[in-house]
């Protein structure tokens, strides 16, 4: 830890500053930018952020997803716990999958985790946003990830078709007139492309739906994290796209996962 900074003189000082500006942890908060910050000057500068309403993962660099701790940086979508969910589905359906593939991979926090958890497997990784693919490039090297940049399917090699046995794809679901509602730290501080999920937030569902089964081993599994609302609509789109499909619930982390499998 670096010395303090004149304007944060202790580590009760942090604390205070981060309580007044309405951080409910703040004690957790100011022991992370505590033992992040380098520097007296880092320190003050961390905290003005964090005080200013950047999400507290960018202000320390990091965000802790299935004990990993994943890098993340301005730009890019923070991983939320919830998505763990999606994960443990996955790792479920397909223990012993050998080929991974996470679409909409923002920080490849998904791809990541099921690379920890598997063991040595093939992974690729894929986003629009070249943020997220420099980002997903660090948390997925040591597991020998390959980290494509395009636009969903069209960023993948081909050679992947019919071999893919876990394919998660965490697209972004926000309704387009809902993103003005997210709390500020998402809207202001997150990149509209991984949150904007058109009129009724389910255009990119659709089309990773429509596509899966070119891509597909004839085990393999699709799984899309979506809300409560709009479950029924995205379990009707796996179905409509001749998905044999089911809905995985997790009271605890609100979080809802469509599971899609050849029929």
């Amino acid at each position: 830890m670096p010395s303090l900074s004149p304007r944060f003189p202790s580590g009760d000082s942090v604390v205070a500053a981060l309580r007044t500006a309405g951080c409910v942890f703040a004690e957790d908060e100011a022991r992370l930018i505590l033992a992040a910050a380098r520097t007296p000057d880092e320190l003050a500068a961390m905290v003005d952020r964090r005080v200013a309403g950047h999400p507290l993962e960018l202000v320390v660099g990091w965000a802790e997803f299935r004990g990993l701790r994943i890098s993340v940086a301005p730009g890019v979508f923070v991983p939320r716990r919830r998505t763990e969910f999606l994960v443990e589905q996955a790792l479920a359906e397909a223990p012993a999958a050998s080929v991974v593939v996470d679409l909409c991979c923002g920080s490849g926090a998904v791809g990541a985790a099921l690379a920890a958890a598997l063991g040595p497997v093939e992974l690729h990784c894929a986003d629009i946003d070249p943020d997220a693919v420099e980002c997903a490039r660090r948390n997925t090297a040591g597991a020998g990830g390959r980290v494509h940049t395009g636009d969903l399917f069209e960023a993948l090699p081909a050679e992947l078709r019919g071999r893919v046995d876990i394919l998660a794809a965490n697209v972004p679901y926000v309704p387009t007139e809902e993103v003005a509602l997210l709390p500020s730290e998402a809207r202001d501080h997150e990149p509209l492309v991984a949150l904007d999920g058109g009129t009724d937030g389910l255009d990119l569902l659709r089309r990773v739906a429509a596509g899966a089964l070119d891509w597909l081993s004839p085990a393999g599994c699709l799984l899309v994290e979506t809300s409560a609302r709009q479950a029924p609509a995205a379990v009707d789109a796996f179905t409509r796209s001749g998905l044999a499909t089911r809905l995985a619930v997790s009271e605890e982390l609100y979080a809802q996962v469509v599971i899609g499998t050849r029929p």
